[in-house]
């Protein structure tokens, strides 16, 4: 079972609007595990950049991350969209902040788009690896942002 709990993001260039993230129970990530994110848009002109974050620790066994990401508007349509993240680069060293076992990184999504129409925005991520179990996942979040351009 996933939980809801809020992460601290950190600084940013715009307003954030929306930041959520779920905590992945057991820090293993499961297949069958989607973690779903639901904003609220009132702002159809304002440009935001999408990110996601994600918090590893030691014990996750890759460098890099798929996802499969549903974004679906409030009037049904759904876009499907496959990413793959490096996490670490070609030594191990891990990108993004950390200290001790814990890494965490901002993964850009989209940037400068808006939301064209008012209403509930769901996002819905699964892990896309070929393991079933992913282990050494703390958290999965997601933070809109509004830009300044």
């Amino acid at each position: 079972m996933l939980l809801a709990l809020p992460l601290l993001f950190g600084s940013c260039d715009g307003k954030v609007v929306y930041a959520d993230s779920v905590a992945i129970t057991d820090e293993i990530w499961s297949l069958s595990n989607e973690v779903e994110f639901g904003f609220d848009n009132g702002d159809t002109k304002a440009k935001t950049d999408v990110k996601f974050l994600i918090r590893t620790g030691s014990d996750y066994p890759y460098r890099n991350i798929f996802l499969f990401v549903n974004s679906t508007s409030p009037d049904g349509t759904t876009i499907t969209d496959t990413l793959e993240y490096f996490l670490a680069d070609e030594k191990g060293n891990n990108f993004g902040k950390g200290a001790g076992d814990i890494h965490e990184l901002e993964l850009p999504y989209k940037s400068n788009v808006f939301f064209p129409l008012q209403g509930r925005y769901t996002f819905k991520v699964r892990h896309g690896m070929r393991s079933i179990d992913l282990p050494g996942v703390y958290d999965f979040g997601l933070k809109i942002v509004k830009t300044e351009k």
